[in-house]
């Protein structure tokens, strides 16, 4: 989901007192006993050769079409992981 340089201006001048939070749970002791840290994988930077074709529709899914080949690279390992058990 992309949202536009305009929207995302309105939404960072909402001021916090206009912000309803009502409806979310509060974090007690024991949401916190179970909490697991959860540490973003890092990155690594490769040159990958692919074709043409491919790169092109990876472009055209727009911004963040990096992201979305890692996920499909992703999902293709953790199925032939589980697949391998």
């Amino acid at each position: 989901m992309t949202i536009s340089p305009k929207r995302l201006e309105e939404l960072e001048n909402i001021p916090e007192s206009a912000i309803d939070t009502s409806d979310l749970p509060e974090l007690d002791a024991s949401f916190w006993e179970t909490a697991k840290l959860v540490k973003p994988l890092t990155k690594q930077a490769i040159s990958l050769r692919v074709d043409r074709d491919v790169l092109d529709w990876f472009k055209s899914q727009g911004k963040g079409y990096q992201s979305l080949m890692n996920a499909v690279l992703r999902s293709y390992v953790e199925h032939h992981a589980k697949s391998s058990q």
